[in-house]
């Protein structure tokens, strides 16, 4: 058996990790492992000491159930790569060539492999909307990004934006303002207590945008049963949305745009909206499901750079690709 891939997907909600081969018997991935813990992020940007920890046994250990000798291609796909990633291109390399014996090795931000994994080498725009929000386009010379700034300074649209707005929906009406949510108010107690002690639930977690996130299905819920608050909420997610995958997509042709990741799952109220947004602001685009998520970019990644037919743009920071020495 040839050499085989490593194809990583690291973001707000974990690592998921597959094994396969890219050429010869046994195409394709082989097998995967999945890691509910985020990699930390801290003072260096994503700590490459974290990822490791999680990644290594997790590799060696779906080496041994493949069958899968050794590996000579990894590909990284993480959230954050694109303003985070120094630490991790300056150390993941050279450990992951002494650990497992890697040469060929891509660092990707995590909107590239999710624009992969949608449209494959075509030109077009993806917006990658799960815990946080990136979006990001190609005419297959040059890569363009928006948003990824993260929960606290954008993400806009994101499901740690939804749920945010969805809170604070519940506290306005908890206090009695105005834009509150008595359906949303009656949520969060259910889900974090008391919504006097809410800040204490949120503000101390290093997982603040996963914690954030999970109330996004809550605000889909009410505005499924016809709350206007909650319906508006997911109306203006979709307008950012849209504006994200504006700003990226290529002007001539007729692009493809795509939208992958967890958010689709909320249904109508989102994706309603969303197709309205989309056509208002691309309607030169033509708007087509996503072929498959961001693990799925990273291994179509990994088996191009493996069998010499890599052909998207390089970028310091949305797709890197370097070769370590040796044997």
């Amino acid at each position: 058996m040839s050499a085989g891939i490593l194809a990583v997907d690291s973001g707000g909600s974990g690592l998921r990790v597959v094994v396969g081969t890219a050429c010869g018997d046994g195409h394709g991935p082989l097998g995967r492992r999945v890691s509910a813990e985020p990699v930390r992020t801290g003072t260096r940007g994503i700590e490459p000491d974290h990822l490791l920890a999680q990644l290594l046994p997790m590799a060696r250990a779906l080496m041994a159930e493949t069958g899968v000798p050794r590996l000579g291609t990894v590909v990284v796909g993480a959230a954050g790569m694109a303003t985070l990633g120094d630490a991790l291109r300056a150390e993941l390399p050279g450990s992951l060539a002494r650990e497992l014996g890697v040469r060929a090795i891509a660092l990707a931000a995590d909107a590239v492999t999710a624009y992969v994994g949608a449209l494959g080498p075509r030109p077009g725009a993806v917006v990658a909307a799960g815990t946080g929000l990136i979006a990001v386009g190609t005419d297959l010379t040059h890569w363009r990004r928006a948003d990824g700034w993260g929960h606290l300074l954008g993400d806009c649209g994101s499901g740690a934006w939804i749920g945010r707005a969805g809170l604070e929906a519940a506290l306005r009406a908890h206090d009695g303002r105005g834009g509150g949510s008595a359906p949303l108010l009656a949520r969060a107690e259910e889900r974090f207590g008391a919504a006097a002690a809410l800040p204490g639930q949120v503000y101390p977690r290093t997982d603040r945008p996963a914690v954030l996130a999970s109330f996004a299905p809550e605000v889909a819920a009410c505005a499924a049963a016809d709350d206007p608050v909650a319906g508006g909420i997911l109306r203006a997610a979709a307008r950012h949305m849209a504006d994200s995958a504006a700003a990226v997509c290529p002007a001539g042709g007729e692009p493809r745009v795509a939208v992958t990741g967890g958010l689709l799952r909320m249904g109508d109220p989102l994706v309603v909206p969303l197709g309205e947004e989309l056509a208002k602001r691309l309607p030169q685009a033509r708007w087509t499901a996503a072929e498959g998520d961001p693990l799925d970019g990273s291994v179509r990644i990994a088996t191009a750079l493996a069998t010499g037919s890599l052909t998207l743009p390089s970028d310091d920071r949305m797709l890197w690709v370097t070769t370590v020495p040796g044997g």
